[in-house]
């Protein structure tokens, strides 16, 4: 019993804290946290028993080592698979002795295998969380929008490739006159470029196309499938942003499971009717959210610097790129405007 409960300390203090200071996630973090302290804590007599039956130099396995295992470098995925076998096979370990010896009441069978259960589930968002966090780091300076009709019938893959050149991080594929299959094909090929390039690419709406092109991310609003259901539909790394205009909005989607919020409108918009929040929501947004922040709506090379000293992590555009001549020469201007420092 102390040997394993000495484990599952342990391995939940290492999972505790990949989610306290790598991930900065409050809710995985409690919930750790929360497991540790059902299962390990106890009275101080059942402790001093523990104690007392402690024989650590005596114990049979402590020499006991694995082949090109013992010294052998792990990386972060593959050690918080470890920790959390470590953890559930000393919570299993403890629920069967449980059954034929007597055991305090909080380390019941019943709840030692509702805290295995329970960490499966955890397991999973843990690592589905870190395998996003990279991608989530790069939803930084200027993400493009690529506008079916705002395109005025130029080709979705040219302009692509002009964004991609100008240095855009973000590419969004945002279509509501083409059908689905008409778009797949588009879809396809902006992904393919995006790949190639190491930019990210967000499919507006439509899941069933950010599937069909295993697109980097898929950005909802408030009207479309909800957060925790669309987490429930797409691969474990898929990123989903979502639209916000309060820091209520904000919150919640950060607790459903979002991983970045874009605010607006910012500023006044010719491409969609929306309410304008301005830069003080921005503002109270970023502060209340650990998450990236995009702002949209309006954002021109004449404002993208307001946007920026707000606490905007990237700014998202569409007339500001698709409604001159030359998108690369746009996207360079507005870039540098963003990426310059304040005086």
């Amino acid at each position: 019993m102390d040997a394993s409960l000495n484990r599952l300390a342990e391995g939940l203090r290492y999972l505790e804290d990949v989610s306290r200071f790598l991930l900065n996630d409050v809710s995985l973090t409690k919930r750790l946290k929360s497991l540790r302290h059902i299962i390990v804590t106890s009275d101080w007599q059942f402790q001093k028993q523990l104690l007392e039956s402690r024989n650590a130099t005596g114990d049979v396995g402590i020499g006991i080592e694995i082949p090109d295992v013992a010294d052998k470098k792990r990386d972060l995925m593959p050690s918080i698979v470890a920790n959390a076998r470590r953890v559930q096979e000393a919570l299993r370990t403890l629920e069967e002795f449980s059954k034929v010896t007597s055991f305090p009441t909080h380390l019941s069978p019943q709840k030692l295998e509702q805290a295995r259960f329970d960490l499966y589930t955890i397991e999973k968002e843990l690592l589905a969380r870190l395998l996003r966090q990279d991608k989530a780091k790069r939803i930084h300076g200027l993400y493009v929008i690529i506008d079916s009709q705002a395109l005025k019938g130029r080709s979705h893959l040219d302009v692509t490739r002009q964004v991609i050149h100008g240095g855009a991080a973000v590419i969004q594929l945002r279509d509501k006159i083409l059908d689905h299959g008409q778009l797949l094909p588009i879809a396809q090929e902006m992904k393919k470029l995006c790949a190639e390039n190491n930019t990210l690419f967000i499919i507006n709406d439509y899941l069933d196309l950010a599937l069909a092109v295993q697109a980097d991310g898929l950005h909802v609003g408030q009207t479309d499938l909800p957060v925790p259901i669309v987490r429930k539909l797409v691969p474990m790394d898929m990123l989903i942003g979502c639209s916000v205009d309060t820091v209520t909005q904000a919150r919640k989607a950060q607790a459903d499971g979002a991983d970045y919020v874009a605010v607006g409108a910012i500023f006044p918009t010719p491409s969609k009717e929306t309410e304008v929040v301005g830069l003080s929501v921005l503002r109270k947004i970023k502060r209340a959210v650990s998450m990236p922040v995009v702002a949209i709506g309006g954002i021109t090379k004449m404002n993208i610097a307001e946007v920026k000293s707000a606490g905007a992590d990237a700014a998202a555009v569409i007339s500001a790129v698709l409604g001159v001549p030359s998108p690369e020469k746009a996207v360079k201007q507005l870039i540098k405007k963003f990426e310059a420092k304040n005086d």
